[in-house]
């Protein structure tokens, strides 16, 4: 091999690392969520068309790559959103009010305290289905298999 060889070697080698020092240093770009405590009455609340969200966190964690909370509250009738299904799992905590919560295929009317489980893939929503203001806790989280989950 000549010099000129190795050059291109090196040169080609050096590109091919750019995007992965890229995705690196995006990834890089929060420290991990450390222990911590809310308080309700100290969290901002952003009006939406069919209610409010508190952002709790959204953040890489030791153990995930990362780790969302927010806080929805509908008004009476509205949905979130239209049913639909992505790869990381979900858990709603139902803090107040009563929901309609479509699981594999069946609307279940649920109160507070409740909990619902939202497998990856699978077709989900929530809906108000009371007279009042409903809220309830959304966690999600994301690890090395979210990306690879079964459709």
């Amino acid at each position: 091999m000549t010099k000129r060889d190795f050059n291109l070697i090196g040169i080609t080698a050096l590109i091919m690392c750019i995007p992965i020092a890229i995705i690196a240093h995006k990834n890089s770009d929060k420290l991990p969520l450390q222990s911590a405590a809310w308080n309700w009455k100290e969290m901002k609340a952003i009006p939406t068309p069919i209610g409010e969200r508190r952002e709790v966190f959204d953040s890489p964690t030791e153990t995930l790559d990362r780790m969302e909370l927010h806080i929805t509250t509908l008004n009476p009738g509205d949905s979130s959103h239209a049913p639909h299904r992505h790869p990381e799992e979900e858990l709603l905590i139902i803090k107040e009010g009563t929901v309609k919560a479509l699981v594999d295929g069946q609307w279940k009317l649920i109160g507070p305290g409740s909990v619902v489980y939202e497998a990856a893939n699978h077709l989900h929503a929530i809906k108000n289905a009371g007279t009042t203001t409903t809220t309830y806790y959304a966690l999600q989280w994301h690890t090395p298999k979210t990306g690879t989950a079964n459709k």
